[in-house]
């Protein structure tokens, strides 16, 4: 029997408006606020959203050391991501209801996947599908 072993790669996004993308991300797409650490002046710091057992860590875009490394929440670079789903239907409903941008509905792949794919508020690209990748422990 292989041992379980916990997430290791945990995506990390800067938002323009942390505090309204954290209220919409639980509401969209069913995400559970897991941590929230708030800065002086309100915003969102960091939180941690979690979905199953994967988890997702935000905050807001500030001009600090760490911005000038990744950039901007609406500068250049691949901002997608792709989050597996049993129920990928249910999913599409719950973010086209949030008002979540729909781009690509509801599609079947040639290699399995049922997917669709969708902008959030702030333009970031979601995937969401039923091809559900998985990783040996090593």
């Amino acid at each position: 029997m292989t041992e379980q072993q916990s997430p290791c790669i945990f995506p990390a996004l800067r938002f323009g408006n942390a505090n309204r993308m954290v209220d919409w991300l639980q509401e969209a797409f069913g995400f559970r606020l897991h941590a929230c650490h708030k800065a002086d002046d309100g915003s969102i710091a960091h939180a941690e959203l979690a979905l199953g057992s994967s988890m997702i860590m935000v905050g807001q875009s500030r001009d600090d050391a760490f911005s000038k490394i990744v950039g901007e929440p609406n500068g250049p670079g691949g901002k997608t991501l792709y989050v597996a789903v049993a129920d990928v239907d249910a999913a599409f409903r719950r973010a086209e209801a949030a008002g979540a941008t729909i781009v690509e509905q509801l599609t079947e792949r040639d290699y399995g996947s049922r997917e669709f794919v969708c902008l959030d508020p702030e333009e970031n690209v979601w995937c969401f599908g039923t091809y559900w990748p998985t990783a040996a422990a090593g």
